[in-house]
């Protein structure tokens, strides 16, 4: 019988020494490439942490809207304010009064500050917005600061057929600097069955992170908002949970029409008119500027006078008095251009009559 012993023990001993440095070496192998090409989403290192923003930003700005049973919409705002190393005032919350021709009641503002910060309110109506300027005029911060702000929105509602409506911009899209994060509560005396949010630029549709506290109560919560970036809150109530006053309006900011225009038009016609003809006297344009001014006006004044001196609207009286005093303006331009002309030419200017010396 042959032997097969040595046939059978050199290639077991050679198979056992690849084996031993398989098993040896494959660890190391095996973490090789996990160090070099790391899975998507994981590294070797923890995570960086989140960037700071630099300069002045938001760290947090927590709303509460509580909605009263007498239809008034109560506002509680907390917002850190980061000032960073610039010397600031203090902060200026713009809250709308005037949506196009929808006019909302702002009432009984306050403000104070758990970081001992100035927190004096003054409130200013400009265009469509009251201006909320919490701070003190003589004396700047700096470093992170904690204001609350504290008021009344009426007529925020809006009535329908079968509910009641309210969609409003809990933290606004006026701020310069990014939010870290925006947390706003809605909280009503009936059960919320029908609350969104919306967060981003004005028509933005990013739903918010939404967390349900009870049956009266909902939390919405939205990271990393870019300056002019807001939430939008929409509430629908059944018909008669809350007592809801009719809205308020007012005529548009424009209410001309084509005739208005055509007036308008004739005058910046009529211009040119002016210089190939005899100019009417001085007094004739600046009677024709100051009627055109007066009708201006009077066409913005009733509405002023009703709703504050931001609730102008202009029309086609406005149009009219705009075409006067184009045409006034235009009649003074002539006049003046021929003077500086004869005066150039070393006349007196007018008609100059030239006689004969006879002596």
């Amino acid at each position: 019988m042959p032997d097969v012993r040595g046939r059978v023990r050199r290639p077991a001993t050679i198979a056992g020494v690849l084996l031993l440095f398989l098993v040896l070496g494959l660890p190391a192998c095996a973490a090789r490439p996990a160090a070099a090409e790391p899975a998507p989403g994981a590294s070797g290192v923890a995570p960086p942490p989140e960037p700071a923003y630099r300069g002045e930003s938001i760290p947090a700005y927590d709303v509460v809207l509580t909605i009263g049973t007498d239809g008034v919409l109560y506002v509680r705002e907390t917002i850190t304010y980061d000032f960073d190393q610039a010397g600031e005032h203090g902060i200026v919350r713009h809250v709308p009064f005037r949506r196009g021709d929808r006019l909302y009641e702002v009432r009984g503002v306050s403000s104070s500050s758990s970081t001992g910060a100035p927190a004096r309110v003054r409130t200013t109506r400009f265009l469509h917005d009251v201006q909320i300027s919490v701070g003190d005029r003589h004396r700047e911060v700096r470093g992170r600061q904690a204001y609350v702000i504290e008021y009344e929105v009426r007529r925020a509602f809006t009535p329908r057929a079968d509910h009641d409506d309210l969609v409003w911009d809990a933290i606004g899209t006026s701020w310069d600097v990014p939010i870290g994060n925006a947390a706003v509560r809605v909280q009503a005396p009936v059960p919320l069955r029908h609350a969104t949010c919306r967060a981003g630029a004005p028509g933005a549709t990013t739903r918010c992170l939404r967390d349900r506290d009870g049956p009266y109560a909902i939390d919405f919560v939205q990271n990393a908002l870019a300056p002019h970036e807001g939430m939008r809150i929409r509430v629908r109530l059944p018909k008669h949970a809350i007592a809801v006053p009719p809205p308020r309006y007012v005529a548009p900011r424009w209410t001309g029409h084509w005739t208005g225009t055509a007036v308008l038009a004739l005058a910046l016609a009529a211009v040119p008119l002016l210089a190939r003809r005899p100019a009417p006297r001085r007094g004739t344009g600046a009677g024709l500027a100051a009627a055109g001014a007066l009708l201006v006006l009077a066409d913005a004044g009733d509405d002023v006078a009703a709703n504050g001196p931001w609730a102008f609207s202009l029309g086609d009286r406005c149009l009219a008095g705009l075409a006067l005093m184009i045409v006034g303006a235009g009649i003074l331009c002539v006049r003046q251009t021929r003077s500086a002309r004869f005066a150039a030419d070393g006349r007196p200017g007018g008609l100059q009559l030239v006689g004969r010396d006879v002596n």
